[in-house]
């Protein structure tokens, strides 16, 4: 996407750098039972956590958002006024367009999007401008708002739903990467949703102003059996229309802590990618990640890539963020073959998270190895799930709750909308782990570095005088040696560092230094609730890490 609203690189400003602590939750019917009554709740659940949200003058949000259920219904209303037939539900997707004010620049999207839908064997059935009423937001808002436009394409009728979904993927990046790329293109452009099964309403707004905007949301003829909601407080950056979530698939509050590093790997494994779903039409849907987005956008993106390249929802969110398993000595094949294997292929995205995330078949969420982001959900009597960073969002009769429970650190929540019930944490690992060879796949064909032959390897000695010359040069002191070196050699020793470690930059010294001593790990040190809550703040730290990007 374009982001014309922000400021360049310029200093030590870097737009790079952002961290947010945000609110999130979803309200859902775990039988699927659509309804407005859920649209309330999620919206009143948003309300509730305004306080976890930052403003810009006292009129403007950070951000809020809604991801829905598509309204069937409502949405065959609204089409028919337009002269626009639709076919059965699911046969059709339904995308919210973030155009540029500009027309000339509007139609120019609009006709490339009409092209691409095209080209890729779906059928264009025609635009809806989406009623607003910018009146209700803040000032700050209506300088950047969009032009809100709504999509609808029908299905090829010898794809599946899975396919029409990829073909969805495909059209959608291909616009962003020509929008990226037009030079008459330079207002924002942004593809909030486009699917067969979701919605998402979002913007630069406070909470109790989504509903006065979107007047869609206000409407009782709008119905959905859940509703994913975000409060966004954007700690190191400026907030803006395409910056609130929810993103396409998920809704996150935390930080990644190794953002650059994740993204870094997921630009150079592309070059070798592979995909069976996608087949030559992969070069279409790269680079995976949109690097102006933030850390949540980034995850979206490798989620959603996953997701489109043939891996369940709940599979793909195990790949990035998953249990601590290597040193867990209870942990068990085929769970730890499951991680093991796929550690190979995927980085963690690691840090203080907690994400929930939806395609509409599904609804769940997942929290860090380390659980240091509060997750608690109530069950009632009549089949609703109540899911929040925190407690008292959605108001409930104590008498109508059968279940309170808290997510564990690296645990999964999930409720399968298709069958009607909650999937234990449990019961979904022992599936998804046992569903490939995982172990037999290792045995085959990983090596040990404990396996190596070393019948070959030559060992030579030096005089004491030419090895000191040779520490000398590369920078090795005493220190390094004694607490660090020896210890790993003679103790099996990990090196220990701390957050304010504060030897001189290596960059800086005019004596020879080790090439590690170059490198730092960026990370954000918060946890919400604070651990300590007077020395805790949320800010970043670096800390030396011989050298370890992550």
């Amino acid at each position: 996407m374009k982001q014309t609203n922000l400021p360049k690189k310029h200093g030590l400003y870097n737009p790079e750098n952002e961290h947010d602590a945000c609110g999130i939750g979803f309200v859902a019917n775990i039988k699927k039972i659509s309804s407005h009554k859920i649209v309330e709740q999620g919206i009143h659940m948003l309300c509730q956590l305004k306080h976890r949200g930052g403003e810009v003058g006292g009129d403007t949000g950070d951000g809020a958002g809604i991801l829905l259920e598509i309204s069937d219904s409502f949405f065959r209303r609204e089409c028919s006024k337009l002269g626009i037939t639709l076919p059965e539900k699911y046969h059709y997707a339904v995308g919210m367009f973030n155009f540029p004010q500009n027309k000339a620049q509007r139609e120019c999207l609009m006709s490339e999007t009409e092209k691409l839908i095209a080209s890729e064997g779906q059928t264009f059935l025609g635009w809806r401008k989406l009623p607003t009423d910018v009146t209700k937001v803040g000032a700050g808002a209506r300088k950047t708002e969009p032009a809100m436009y709504q999509l609808f394409i029908q299905k090829n009728a010898e794809l599946d739903e899975a396919g029409f979904e990829r073909a969805l993927y495909l059209i959608r990046k291909q616009v962003e990467k020509f929008a990226a790329t037009s030079e008459l293109i330079t207002e924002t452009f942004y593809v909030p949703s486009l699917s067969t099964r979701t919605v998402i309403f979002k913007g630069m707004l406070l909470p109790e102003q989504i509903n006065q905007y979107y007047l869609d949301l206000a409407d009782p003829a709008y119905v959905s059996a859940f509703a994913l909601v975000h409060s966004r407080f954007s700690t190191n950056t400026f907030p803006s229309w395409e910056r609130a979530h929810p993103y396409r698939y998920l809704i996150h509050n935390g930080e990644i802590n190794t953002q650059r590093g994740n993204v870094n790997w997921m630009k150079a494994r592309e070059k070798r990618a592979e995909s069976a779903l996608l087949g030559k039409d992969l070069a279409k849907v790269l680079p995976v990640i949109d690097e102006s987005g933030s850390d949540s956008a980034t995850l979206d993106n490798a989620l959603e890539f996953l997701v489109q390249a043939g891996r369940s929802l709940p599979h793909a969110a195990m790949m990035l963020i998953p249990e601590p398993w290597d040193k867990n000595p209870h942990m068990t094949d085929p769970k730890r073959a499951f991680y093991e294997y796929h550690s190979t292929l995927m980085e963690p995205w690691d840090g203080p998270t907690s994400i929930s995330f939806t395609n509409g078949r599904v609804i769940g969420t997942i929290l860090d190895r380390n659980g240091l982001r509060p997750a608690r959900y109530y069950e009632t009597k009549d089949h609703t799930i109540i899911y929040s960073s925190e407690t008292g969002v959605v108001p409930v009769d104590p008498s109508e709750v059968i279940r309170k429970e808290t997510v564990g650190a690296g645990t999964m929540l999930l409720i399968d909308l298709e069958a009607g019930r909650i999937v234990t944490d449990s019961e979904l690992k022992d599936e998804l782990t046992t569903e490939k060879p995982y172990r037999e796949w290792l045995d085959l064909e990983m090596t040990e570095i404990a396996d190596l032959v070393t019948a070959d390897l030559r060992y030579e000695s030096m005089d004491k005088s030419e090895r000191f010359k040779k520490q000398r040069a590369f920078g090795y002191t005493q220190d390094e040696l004694n607490k660090i070196l020896i210890p790993m050699v003679t103790e099996k020793k990990d090196p220990m560092g701390a957050m304010g470690y504060d030897a001189p930059l290596a960059v800086l010294s005019q004596r020879p230094q080790v090439l590690f001593n170059y490198f730092k790990q960026l990370f954000a040190q918060v946890t919400n609730p604070p651990i300590d809550g007077i020395r805790e703040e949320t800010v970043t730290s670096a800390m030396t890490l011989l050298g370890d990007e992550e």
